[in-house]
């Protein structure tokens, strides 16, 4: 039996990406007193899948026009910049920031130039175009434009560890079979932990916040709620890797028309290698591609785009990803942090990696004024979770393409 005594909490938080954990740490700061639970490793899945691109609504305005999701996301970059400053919360300072911008390039197609133009209208963050040696190496012979964008590109992992470093004593490693039970009241929530070793424990508290992406569906099954609350729109990521002498660092998006054709970030892994994460397009298409399909598309492309790119001793490999929102019509992307409250229970998605700030303000506006007092000294002392690696240290096989690949460009990418 568990203990009739139990632990009083303002909010349980499931789910260790960067939203629970940014929203640890807004409802600690403001006197909550909450704990968060994490199954298997902190940013497990979308958060240390994601390319690190703090993004400023660019991608969202190429058509030309200021929509609803350019508007929730346009005033990230700035928020994002302090934080990682150290001069606002939280402190980020001790994340490793990859690149203080991107940049965008275009192919030689009409379509690309038009939504180049359409792309300065309406941002925080506006491009601004290059010329000769102020161009990225491998951008220099770019037929279009080459601009600048200020939008930082963070390593995902120092970030999750930057995050959860201050608050380690009220994030726990719970798998699930130490959970065996959750109530859930019109006021509260009671969890009934049994970890190895130690009695069941009883948590009750006023907020259950759910945080875990893809996660969220078989929680809110578990609780009685619909799980079709939830959408999950995938993606076949690419990943390039070679020495850093021969693979040049690039963090750009090519631009064609209204669409990221594809969105290259570089990193070094462990062993001293450069590492290209290839998103856009290129992932959302090659969703229905095996990995064979989907490198040799992404040889294609970047022959076509970065034709000066040598990629004769690249090894290339992939990896999936699944994107895990509120549910849209026709699966559409939702254009901001979405929030479902079920009584006590907040079922929560930030859409966009850069977005977990505004969803953590959003969250604590629903949390209220704390009920509970703010100590951390009688929270038990449970196990901590690792945090995830990168995908490019987690992948099996690396393979190198025929360097004979080759695309012949279309008319219309000639004109």
């Amino acid at each position: 039996m568990p203990s009739q005594n139990p632990l009083q909490l303002d909010a349980i938080i499931i789910g260790g990406g960067i939203a629970g954990l940014w929203t640890l740490a807004e409802l600690t700061r403001r006197g909550h007193r909450c704990i968060l639970l994490e199954k298997t490793a902190l940013g497990t899945g979308q958060t240390i899948a994601s390319q690190g691109i703090i993004h400023s609504g660019l991608k969202y305005t190429l058509a030309g026009l200021m929509n609803p999701s350019a508007r929730a996301i346009r005033d990230m970059p700035d928020l994002w910049k302090r934080c990682l400053a150290g001069t606002f919360h939280p402190d980020l300072s001790s994340a490793t920031i990859r690149a203080e911008s991107c940049h965008l390039w275009q192919t030689r197609s009409l379509r690309s130039r038009a939504g180049m133009i359409g792309a300065r209208a309406g941002l925080r963050v506006k491009p601004v175009a290059l010329t000769g040696d102020h161009r990225p190496g491998i951008l220099r012979t770019c037929p279009g434009t080459v601009a600048r964008l200020d939008e930082q590109v963070i390593d995902p992992e120092s970030v999750l560890n930057a995050l959860a470093t201050p608050l380690r004593n009220r994030i726990f490693h719970i798998p699930d079979s130490a959970l065996k039970s959750i109530e859930l009241y019109p006021d509260y929530v009671e969890f009934t932990l049994t970890l190895s070793g130690e009695p069941p424990q009883l948590l009750r508290a006023q907020r259950l916040i759910l945080t875990a992406g893809s996660g969220n569906a078989a929680l809110r099954a578990q609780l009685g709620l619909s799980s079709h609350a939830q959408q999950r729109r995938p993606l076949h990521m690419v990943m390039l890797r070679g020495l850093a002498d021969e693979l040049p660092e690039l963090n750009a998006h090519c631009v064609d028309g209204g669409r990221t054709r594809v969105t290259v970030t570089s990193a070094i892994d462990s062993s001293g290698r450069r590492i290209w994460q290839i998103g856009g397009d290129l992932a959302e298409i090659g969703v229905e591609l095996d990995e064979r399909q989907q490198i040799h598309r992404a040889a294609a492309e970047l022959a076509s785009v970065l034709p000066d790119l040598d990629l004769s001793s690249a090894q290339w490999a992939t990896y999936r990803a699944d994107r895990a929102e509120h549910h849209s019509p026709r699966t559409r992307r939702p254009s901001d942090i979405s929030i479902l409250t079920d009584g006590p229970v907040l079922t929560c998605w930030p859409t966009k990696l850069a977005l977990a700030p505004r969803l953590a303000e959003q969250i604590t506006r629903h949390c209220g004024k704390p009920q509970h007092p703010h100590s951390s000294d009688e929270l038990p002392s449970w196990p901590t979770p690792p945090t995830a690696h990168p995908p490019w240290e987690e992948a099996r096989r690396w393979v190198q393409t025929d360097p004979k690949v080759h695309h012949t460009p279309t008319k219309t990418e000639l004109e």
